[in-house]
């Protein structure tokens, strides 16, 4: 089974890499449906002060389409989080982007499994995009 995640790293501010990985996902067709500030939540729910770390909701519509047109219950694996979080060991900023031939391999349909590869394929162009900008 492949990894759940593909990741890159930067010793870039936080607010820089949020910026770069938003920009790198628009320039592959994904847009972000949802932002969620996972410390922030810690800090005002349980008083627990935590690095930062957010997750992004990146979607492509026209695959999203696809996909749920191949299997209305797919809807439960959307969309691709991209994770963006600091590393207090290394003091860097990591780059976890969710690996759409694991997650969508789940389904047991090589239809769903082409969509993915070409999803997976986009998510890497987004990461190396950001390797070659840290």
């Amino acid at each position: 089974m492949p990894s759940i995640v593909f990741s890159a790293q930067s010793s870039s501010s936080f607010d820089d890499v949020l910026a770069r990985t938003t920009e790198a996902l628009k320039a592959q067709g994904f847009g972000i449906i949802s932002d969620i500030d996972v410390s922030a939540t810690l800090q005002n729910k349980l008083g627990v002060q935590r690095p930062r770390y957010r997750i992004l909701g990146a979607c492509a519509p026209g695959y999203a389409l696809q996909a749920l047109d191949l299997d209305p219950h797919i809807g439960a694996l959307l969309p691709c989080n991209v994770v963006v979080r600091e590393d207090a060991a290394s003091g860097q900023i990591a780059v976890d982007f969710m690996n759409p031939t694991a997650v969508l391999g789940l389904i047991d349909k090589p239809e769903v499994h082409a969509i993915a590869k070409e999803v997976c394929a986009k998510l890497m162009q987004a990461r190396d995009a950001l390797q070659h900008t840290a």
